[in-house]
């Protein structure tokens, strides 16, 4: 069965439900437990659920039998196209959580997890082309030193870029054991005391978020969404690293602020009106229970915003 420990599941559903009788959309369906908990406090409401990895899709299926829900294989960035496809132009509510499901990081074969040997695949949806083997073995130095910085804000790049490209030279790095060994042969004794958990968290990271093109598409779906949202809707959305977080924090920001040089005129014209405002003026962290039932939750933040 897939398992999958929804975090801050609580908050989330109480912060995004406004409408009891809406239409709510989880763009990350995982292991159906956000789904589930709207679901259960709605009152005849809909919950529209994407995932783009049929393995959540067709598990989900079983946890959902009981329940009248709506799930659509595809990465949440259609969100508009697909929902529009099914007669919707409104909705209430969107809810993202951006973390990975524990039965995808902790299954070899999908390459996700430096604690796991498998293939360098870390492909979010299996139909998708680009795999990590395909960047760690044909990316150049320029390209493969930007993923690790911008994505990774690994600050050891240099020294592991160029163990890559000379390791390559030799045989294709294949899988996530290999990658690893190189981490740990590039980065000088001297740096690897400095470092706080494990040495190839940050790699992978940025390897990952270059597959699945996460940022990006972090970044359209709020645009996407909000336009969709009917007056009271509200996004709520739970990160895990600061690059998602600061995204979701500017979006928010920028949509519930005036321009700077509008603010104290006696008079805004509508169009220059704030369009939204936050409802987390600090995001939500998990509770101390949480963590210790869940440790991989600790670094997940939610922030919510409703639009005006």
């Amino acid at each position: 069965m897939f398992e999958h420990y929804s975090v801050l599941n609580k908050e989330t559903t109480l912060g995004v439900l406004n409408n009891l009788s809406g239409i709510y959309v989880d763009g990350t369906l995982g292991g159906a437990g956000h789904t589930i908990s709207l679901l259960k406090n709605l009152d005849n409401g809909k919950v529209i659920s994407f995932d783009q990895d049929i393995t959540a899709i067709n598990n989900s299926k079983e946890l959902l039998k009981d329940f009248n829900s709506n799930l659509v294989h595809s990465n949440f960035k259609y969100l508009k196209e697909k929902l529009n496809e099914m007669g919707i132009s409104k909705i209430d509510g969107l809810v993202l959580d951006l973390g990975f499901s524990s039965p995808q990081i902790d299954n070899p074969k999908r390459g996700f997890s430096y604690m796991h040997d498998g293939p360098l695949d870390m492909r979010m949806d299996l139909n998708s082309e680009l795999k990590a083997f395909d960047i760690v073995n044909t990316y150049d130095k320029e390209r493969l030193l930007y993923i690790l910085n911008k994505y990774g804000e690994e600050k050891y790049s240099n020294f592991i870029v160029n163990k890559i490209l000379d390791k390559r030279k030799e045989k294709d790095i294949e899988t996530t054991f290999e990658l690893v060994d190189i981490i740990e042969e590039a980065i000088p004794v001297k740096f690897k005391v400095k470092i706080k958990g494990h040495i190839a968290k940050k790699t992978f990271q940025a390897l990952r978020i270059e597959v699945n093109d996460e940022l990006k598409v972090l970044d359209q779906v709020i645009d996407d969404a909000f336009d969709m949202l009917n007056s009271g809707g509200r996004i709520a959305i739970i990160s895990f690293h600061s690059l998602e977080d600061k995204i979701v924090k500017h979006k928010f920001r920028k949509l519930s602020q005036i321009k700077e040089e509008l603010r104290g005129l006696p008079y805004i014209p509508k169009e220059h009106e704030a369009k939204a405002k936050i409802i987390t003026n600090k995001p939500i962290l998990p509770t101390k229970e949480e963590i210790e039932e869940n440790s991989r939750s600790k670094s997940a933040k939610l922030r919510i915003m409703e639009k005006l």
